[in-house]
Parts: C-alpha cells; structure tokens; sequence
C-alpha cells in the first residue's frame, strides 16, 4: 500500500468512527527525514471519500511546491511534531472526548490507574497528564505551545476547542494509540459527569 493510499484507508476508518466530520481532520506520515518532508491529506475535501491522490508533499514547515494540491492549514503543525517528537506519523482528528475533557482540566488531562493506558504506550499505575493548549488559526503559535509543553513519553496534544493530535512511529501505530487516548478520555469525561 502506498502512503497515499494508507492515509486515505486510515481517513475513511476515522470517518466512520466520527471522529472525521465533514472536511475536518487531517493525517501525515514522513517521507523523509533530511530533509524532513511529510505526506499530508489535502485540505476542503471529505475525509471519508479520500484517494490515494488526496495528499500532497510538504516541507517541515507544511509548504509545499504542488500548484494544484492544498495542503490542510495545520501541516505546519504535523511537521513541528513529526521534527520535536521524531514521529513517522502524525493524525489529527474531532473526536468529541478529548474537546470535553479540554474543556475540563484546560491545564491538562491527569490520567491514572487505568489499564487501558497500557495501549497508550504506559503502564497501567502510571500518571499521564496530557497537554491541552489553547487553539490558534496561527500553526507557528500552536507549535511553539506544543513544544513548551511537549514530553516524550505522552503523544498527544489537545488543542481547546479544537481536537486531539496523536502520534506514532508509523500510522497503525498513532491509530492504536489514538482510539485508546479516545477511551480513555471518554471515561475520565464520563466518570467526571457521573459524579
């Protein structure tokens, strides 16, 4: 499979799931590490009806030199992490748990002494905190917030508002620990709401 063809795959799982609405969302997978250069879904188009056609090389900066593919607005982010975290991919997706869960601890997300943080990459008695930072149209501002706050065994970012970016060493990789993340938020949203 091509890494076109794995993102569009991987677009239309997500899409499925919910977490993919509309035109929202957006994955890359490095290509290249020197220079860094990045396979990005391209921008305004449905995420579950994507083809392998449907992303476009761009630099770390998330530039590119296509005359006809836009790449999403947020690839400049994609390759911020990818650079900072050594990532091989990077998924962006709406999920409505970690938004909530943003919502509620906007100075972090605490997770602890759940199994499931095991799929996450932790163990089960590890304490978690993931990143919320505020959303941003501005990709050099969510970067530099991402950064500040960035730490190598969490791969994660919630962006208020906005929605959660997780990553991996390839795409099977940040999707498992994505659809665990999700889990895990919803249960912290939940039990939260629950009393």
């Amino acid at each position: 499979m091509t890494p076109g063809e794995a993102l569009a795959a991987e677009c239309a799982r997500y899409t499925a799931m919910g977490w993919m609405r509309g035109t929202s969302g957006n994955l890359s997978v490095v290509v290249d590490r020197d220079p860094l250069r990045l396979l990005v879904t391209v921008s305004g188009k449905d995420k579950g009806e994507l083809t392998a056609d449907d992303a476009v090389l761009v630099d770390e900066h998330g530039r590119t030199d296509d005359p006809v593919r836009v790449p999403s607005a947020e690839a400049g982010l994609h390759g911020r992490i990818a650079a900072v975290a050594g990532a091989g991919a990077v998924v962006h997706v709406h999920a409505l748990a970690p938004v909530v869960a943003g919502e509620f601890w906007p100075e972090g997300i605490e997770l602890r002494d759940l199994e499931m943080l095991k799929g996450f990459g932790r163990r089960a008695d590890d304490v978690v905190t993931v990143p919320v930072v505020p959303n941003s149209q501005d990709m050099v501002e969510l970067g530099d917030a991402f950064e500040a706050g960035h730490r190598a065994d969490v791969p994660a970012l919630v962006v208020a508002r906005h929605g959660v970016y997780v990553w991996g060493d390839d795409l099977h990789h940040a999707r498992h620990r994505l659809e665990c993340l999700e889990w895990l938020l919803r249960f912290k949203v939940e039990t939260r709401r629950a009393g």
